[in-house]
């Protein structure tokens, strides 16, 4: 990928021996909603689709748009192209915790973060994110790479008064405690939400938002429909993580913005509310995070 041509940039899923055909789209919703936390740079499926086939295929059931992730500097750029050149498209960009040691030991983690402070500046870039911690994946001397990455992300939300998508595995209290030590931005989500009922209080009386992906459809994802129930509903959005993620009856097969209302119903279902409802709900959510699509 050339720095000045980021739409070049892909990444591919590892297919397997997995079903890699897209589901059939589901019926479409009648309030339109949003894909708050999405990587439509990473191809899948037996036939990728490109970034417009997947922002056509989302118009088609009622999706109006996505928040597109980035996790290093590569994809970052990508995710900011991509919101500049779609209007359908606002960018978050950061280093995942799980790239930040690796960049550390090469010495490049001050010049990765500069590059994400740059990326912020743009007007369509609406959040920093995917950043937090991960303690399942990175080993312990990874950790204070990881530690300072994510307080030096929390500065450049405050700085460009931007969103913040924290990825937060295996890491639930001391995600919390980092911010309450270092404080929160105004706007923090908790992308693909995977604490229990007590995080979710906890979020909830912080003002934190929590987003729901497609595993909270899975069967052994008690602690994911207790949080949701818990969860105020103006804290409430949801995402796809695509292409990772795909919510029950397709788990395991490519996962898309499209997708969005098979989750969106279950959680309707799920707390007792209409879908439109929800939806209404979610779409103000979501705008309220991140701010207008169509600015």
């Amino acid at each position: 990928m050339s720095e000045n041509d980021p739409s070049t940039y892909v990444r591919t899923r590892e297919k397997g021996a997995r079903d890699v055909s897209y589901p059939q789209a589901p019926e479409p919703l009648t309030v339109p909603v949003y894909d708050n936390h999405c990587h439509l740079e990473i191809q899948d499926g037996e036939a990728s689709l490109s970034l417009d086939e997947q922002l056509e295929r989302a118009a088609g059931v009622g999706i109006l748009g996505v928040v597109q992730a980035g996790g290093d500097i590569e994809s970052s750029r990508w995710s900011a192209w991509a919101a500049a050149a779609h209007p359908r498209v606002l960018a978050a960009v950061a280093i995942h915790p799980n790239e930040a040691p690796a960049y550390a030991a090469a010495g490049r983690l001050d010049e990765a973060i500069g590059v994400i402070d740059e990326l912020a500046a743009q007007p369509r870039v609406r959040a920093i994110g995917e950043t937090g911690l991960d303690f399942f994946r990175t080993p312990e001397e990874g950790l204070p790479a990881q530690y300072a990455s994510f307080e030096a992300h929390i500065a450049l939300a405050k700085k460009h008064d931007v969103a913040m998508q924290i990825h937060d595995r295996d890491a639930h209290d001391a995600v919390l405690d980092t911010l309450q030590r270092v404080g929160a931005p105004e706007r923090t989500v908790f992308h693909c939400f995977s604490g229990d009922a007590e995080m979710a209080r906890i979020a909830g009386e912080r003002g934190y938002y929590l987003s729901f992906a497609g595993n909270v459809t899975f069967k052994n994802a008690q602690n994911l429909r207790d949080a949701l129930a818990v969860t105020p509903r103006d804290r409430i959005l949801v995402e796809t993580d695509a292409p990772f993620l795909t919510p029950v009856p397709y788990r395991g097969r490519p996962n898309a913005p499209y997708l969005v209302p098979v989750t969106v119903r279950f959680m309707a279902a799920e707390l007792g509310v209409e879908v439109d409802e929800l939806c209404t709900q979610i779409a103000a959510n979501t705008v309220a995070a991140y701010g207008s699509f169509e600015d």
